[in-house]
């Protein structure tokens, strides 16, 4: 029984003294991790901060300059490994293990699949930070490109999509050079003037200040017939700026349209 306890009390002591050994290697390794993340992130803040004036262009800016910050990131936590020592540890156990390589494979898959996705959309470019776009359901303005994400307020909320989905699926831009497109449908009953209709709503787009009728296709044609209703599609471009609400100035001109109709004894489906 005492060899026993004295095999226990040897052990620990070896335990110990190890921890203690790698005590000082712990501590660096963690002032390198906070050094290299306040490195990364004032190199953020400077790349951004000088992107922007040179390429004016703020998302693709803001993707490099976090791409820069990831980087940064990446080589103080390969430090953090050396210092630990742990490097040779994780070679030999990849190395050692194919299934091991394989799980981490996989668990990472989503992650370089949006991290490549994102890469692809700073540089194809199909939309801007500003734009009004459509994509998996979701209908927004893009509030930023980030590695593996895109930020996309819609109705006060913040939705992040993934990188990969809106290189997969089919997205939706509704701004053109600064502008964005807006459309609704109205019924009239069958047998209306619909010449003296098209005419009113175009008269209020003319009007209308927020419209834009310099080189875009603002139109309001006839577009079927359901029953005895005659649909008319009004189509006209408005210019975004920051403190423009789309979905208010889509409700002001259907309501203006509304009341112009009914004045003219127009009865509306």
């Amino acid at each position: 029984m005492e060899d026993f306890l004295q095999d226990i009390y040897k052990h620990i002591k070896e335990y110990y003294f190890s921890l203690v050994d790698l005590a000082p290697k712990i501590l660096l390794a963690i002032v390198i991790v906070l050094v290299s993340w306040f490195i990364a992130v004032r190199v953020k803040i400077f790349a951004n901060n000088r992107l922007k004036t040179k390429m004016h262009d703020p998302l693709l800016a803001l993707f490099i300059a976090n791409l820069f910050k990831a980087i940064f990131i990446a080589i103080g936590l390969l430090f953090m490994l050396r210092v630990i020592g742990l490097t040779g540890v994780a070679q030999s156990v990849l190395a050692g293990a194919g299934i091991s390589a394989f799980v981490i494979g996989f668990a990472l898959k989503d992650i370089g699949e949006n991290f490549l996705a994102g890469i692809l959309l700073a540089f194809k470019r199909p939309f801007s930070v500003g734009d009004i776009i459509e994509t998996n359901g979701v209908k927004g303005k893009v509030v930023a490109l980030n590695l593996r994400d895109t930020q996309i307020k819609s109705d006060s909320k913040d939705i992040y999509i993934p990188n990969a989905l809106l290189i997969k699926n089919a997205l939706t831009n509704f701004n053109s050079g600064g502008y964005l497109l807006q459309d609704f449908t109205i019924g009239l009953e069958y047998g209306s003037d619909y010449k003296k209709a098209i005419e009113i709503i175009t008269q209020i787009m003319k009007t209308d200040s927020d419209i834009v009728d310099k080189e875009y296709s603002n139109s309001a044609v006839v577009s079927g017939i359901t029953a005895n209703i005659i649909q008319i599609n009004i189509r006209y471009w408005v210019k975004t700026e920051d403190n423009f609400s789309d979905s208010n100035h889509r409700s002001d001109i259907i309501i203006k349209v509304t009341e112009a109709l009914k004045a003219n004894e127009f009865i509306i489906k």
